[in-house]
């Protein structure tokens, strides 16, 4: 597509709005370019083409696709409008001050969009305008010819100087009418043209000395412009000899940013006159441009022509100097030369690096092949000088493509993972193949944008608290700590107790946990009677989208404390008075009186149990078994013994501090005592001398002890009737009843179940008075055993905790309370006989 502007104030000719036409570009397929032609000058907001039509973009997409220019020049000359896609003139152009004296002048554009990214290259020709009026050096110009100079000879004059280019630079000169000279017009290898006075009749300077003229030098442009310069000529009296330059055109090289000084090469001319008339003195031409005076200097008198300025390469590959040499004789005559300096090529430029488009932060899930960066890069050296090469380092997950010639863009070339690295410093190197090669690096920060991909991490598999029982609710027992490799909001993590429940109850009406910190507090006291150890479930999530989670088990163990004191299980007081027991006189030494039983509810050393006298009627006739609690005689009675002896027990467990309970017991020392039958009260005579009295006594037991079977067989019987649904739960044979032997009950749950205890009655050998056995087993795997009494004169049940029979194991405190009650509610009635002496003895 061609693109011409046109304004009615350029310049009010057809002629150059064609030739404009004719200069348009044609876009380029292959490398997606397209090319448009401005005259310069053009005032801010001049039309150059609507580029998005022309690319064939949607214009109201523009501003969401990031539409942007680049352009390698120091200023934005051009601007877009994204409104509606029309390319305009930001800044006032000269393309003399942008390509000086260049036959082309471009300005290159990249067209940079996203979404997805595509590029597109602008080429803007600056066409050159008119507007600079051809110039000599000087406004006056004085020459010497001697009147012999022969018709034909040719004086170089100082050559006009016209910025513009093209049509519009220099294209001729002009001589006022004279008698004597005319005007030949010369070409440079470079196009441009300067004049030559050629001497075309001869001169007499007895007849005029001095001759004036004007010459005139035109442009091409339309309107021509045109410059003058007077042209002043003195006849000089004849030298007939003239210097002689060794060679018509001296040729050299030189290498770029040679030093000042550097000499170039020297001139030689040769003058056959002798004296002044044969010392030859050097300098430029009139016409050698002002350039090249500004880079080479001429040494009058050796010739030698020296490096000034500095030479570069990148702005001229070859100079033209016209010199001259002429003796230093009266009527002098010049004579002229001409030196080619041709410019080597040195690799002085480093390659430059230009971030069009960086797209950052880049997601960590980004595909391989995201476009991160748009590069491009430029040499200004030519040939091997100018090809350059651009690499990255090979340990990073980026890689560089070509695009177009000196364009890449980097992607990456592998899924990103900010955990392990979250921002990059690529450097990207960039070489020219020059020998030494010259590199410019750069280093592109590319950051990394976290996703929630990571879950919450505890810092140990799980956790393990002990906590000591009768703790103060509120009190932090433990923290918990995760941590997420994850930042900013995926990396906030709030902590929860999971729904569960302890012993019936919810957890959260144990334990709660601080959401912010993991710290775990305690909501209630924990009893280890009650509570020996739970399991919570702590769970970790962070704020991600979505969130993500992790659990961990929390395992509580309450430690026990030496909170609850011994409890007397046997003896009990009964009605409030002092538990007594039976002691015969004539008993030996070490004979068992009874035995204290005592629990405690603590577990360990906090149970461990030891008895002590703390009090004796007589401390040396009874003793108690340190840790079995067992009262034994430590001599025999004798007469002078008091028949009523009273001990308290202390009972003490090995806690810290230790805790303690006592119980009195009284002993009653009797001369005999009757000894129970196995067969419900059968009394067993002790062999007495025949006597009426012993006669009567025998008939009176019978008799007493018939009545009391019949009683308690009918007070049985009654006793089953009305209970029989009481204990139709004990899986009894039919006919079963309390008194009958092999009476194994399996209780219910509603009457024993927080008690561990199994009653026994068995019909074995024969036992002490008041007792029946009771075998319990605690949640802690021990096993006890009591036995329970059956008195006279009760006419009801009366069963009493009174004996261990393993004193090795301590059940519950709580437990041993549930049982006590559950035995009186099913007993009516709870009251121990300690003061009966004929009990029939039910096993």
């Amino acid at each position: 597509m061609d693109h011409i502007l046109s304004r009615g104030s350029w310049v009010p000719v057809t002629g150059l709005v064609v030739c404009l036409l004719l200069c348009a570009c044609v876009v380029d397929l292959v490398l997606a370019q397209i090319r448009y032609s401005i005259p310069e000058e053009l005032e801010h907001g001049a039309f150059v083409g609507n580029i998005a039509e022309d690319l064939g973009l949607d214009v109201a997409k523009l501003s969401a696709r990031r539409f942007r220019i680049v352009s390698g020049a120091k200023r934005q000359y051009l601007e877009v409008n994204l409104e509606n896609g029309i390319l305009f003139v930001n800044e006032k152009m000269d393309r003399e001050d942008l390509c000086e004296r260049s036959p082309n002048c471009f300005l290159h554009l990249q067209v940079v969009i996203e979404n997805p990214l595509e590029l597109y290259r602008v080429e803007v020709e600056i066409l050159d305008v008119n507007d600079n009026s051809p110039s000599f050096p000087w406004s006056e110009f004085n020459l010497d010819i001697t009147e012999s100079a022969a018709p034909g000879s040719c004086f170089p004059l100082e050559s006009a100087q016209d910025q513009d280019v093209g049509t519009n630079s220099l294209r001729s000169y002009q001589l006022s009418a004279n008698e004597h000279f005319v005007l030949n017009i010369q070409t440079r290898n470079d196009g441009s043209k300067f004049a030559e006075l050629v001497l075309d009749t001869p001169l007499d300077r007895e007849q005029q000395k001095r001759h004036e003229m004007v010459l005139t030098a035109f442009d091409g442009g339309s309107p021509g412009r045109s410059g003058t310069a007077l042209i002043t000529i003195t006849v000089l009296d004849s030298n007939d000899n003239v210097p002689v330059f060794d060679r018509s055109v001296y040729r050299a090289s030189l290498v770029e940013n040679a030093p000042r000084g550097t000499l170039v090469l020297k001139l030689n001319a040769t003058d056959l006159d002798e004296g002044s008339n044969g010392e030859v003195t050097y300098a430029f031409s009139g016409h050698a441009p002002l350039k090249v005076r500004e880079l080479f200097s001429v040494d009058p008198y050796t010739g030698e022509i020296r490096v000034k300025g500095i030479v570069d390469y990148e702005k001229a590959s070859v100079f033209e100097l016209y010199v001259q040499a002429k003796d230093r004789g009266p009527s002098a005559v010049a004579v002229h030369s001409k030196v080619l300096v041709d410019i080597l090529d040195v690799n002085d430029n480093a390659p430059e690096v230009i971030l069009t488009s960086v797209s950052t932060p880049v997601q960590e899930d980004a595909p391989p092949g995201t476009v991160i960066a748009v590069i491009s890069v430029m040499d200004r050296d030519s040939g091997e000088n100018g090809n350059v090469d651009c690499q990255i380092p090979s340990n990073v997950p980026f890689q560089l493509h070509s695009s177009f010639k000196n364009y890449y863009t980097l992607v990456t070339s592998e899924f990103l993972d900010r955990e392990a690295v979250s921002e990059y410093n690529i450097t990207l190197t960039a070489r020219d193949l020059g020998s030494p090669p010259l590199s410019t690096r750069k280093t592109i920060l590319v950051q990394v944008s976290d996703i929630n991909d990571n879950p919450p991490r505890f810092s140990q598999p799980s956790y393990t608290v002990y906590v000591t029982e009768n703790n103060a609710p509120g009190a932090s027992i433990c923290s918990v700590t995760a941590f997420d490799p994850d930042s900013n909001q995926n990396a906030y993590l709030s902590y929860s107790i999971l729904e569960g429940q302890i012993q019936g109850m919810p957890v959260s009406t144990y334990v709660s946990i601080n959401s912010d910190n993991g710290n775990i507090y305690a909501l209630r006291s924990f009893d280890y009677e009650q509570l020996r150890n739970f399991q919570i479930l702590v769970q970790a999530q962070d704020a991600g989208f979505p969130p993500l989670a992790n659990n961990i088990t929390v395992n509580v163990f309450v430690l026990d404390q030496n909170d609850n004191a011994p409890i007397i299980v046997s003896p009990l007081p009964k009605n409030g008075t002092v538990a007594t027991e039976v002691v015969p006189r004539l008993v030996d030494a070490g004979y068992l009186v009874t035995k204290i039983t005592a629990l405690d509810a603590d577990a360990g050393q906090n149970s461990r149990l030891s008895y002590q006298v703390l009090h004796a009627t007589d401390p040396g006739l009874f003793s108690v078994a340190l840790y079995t609690g067992e009262i034994r005689t430590i001599r025999r009675l004798l007469e002078k013994d008091v028949t009523r002896q009273r001990l308290v027990i202390l009972v003490k467990d090995n806690g810290q501090p230790p805790l303690s309970a006592t119980v009195s017991i009284v002993l009653n020392v009797v001369d005999s005592v009757p000894e129970s039958l196995s067969d419900f009260g059968d009394l067993t005579l002790s062999p007495q001398p025949p006597s009426n009295l012993a006669l009567y006594l025998i008939v009176s037991l019978s008799t007493i002890s018939l009545i009391f079977l019949v009683a308690i067989i009918v007070l049985a019987g009654v006793k089953c009737y009305k209970d029989r649904e009481t204990l139709s739960g004990y899986n009894l044979p039919p006919f079963a009843c309390c008194c009958c032997g092999g009476f194994q009950p399996d209780p219910p749950p509603e009457v024993f179940k927080k008690s561990n205890i199994n009653l026994q009655i068995s019909s074995a050998a024969k036992v002490p008075t008041n007792c029946m056995e009771v075998n319990g087993n605690s949640s802690l795997s021990q096993s006890y055993c009591y036995k329970v009494c059956l008195t006279p004169e009760s006419a009801k049940s009366d069963f009493m905790f009174l004996k261990p029979c393993s004193p090795g194991s301590t059940p519950r405190n709580n437990e041993a309370k549930s049982a006590e009650s559950s035995w009186n509610a099913q007993s009516r009635s709870a009251s121990v006989n300690n003061g009966a002496t004929t009990p029939n003895e039910v096993q």
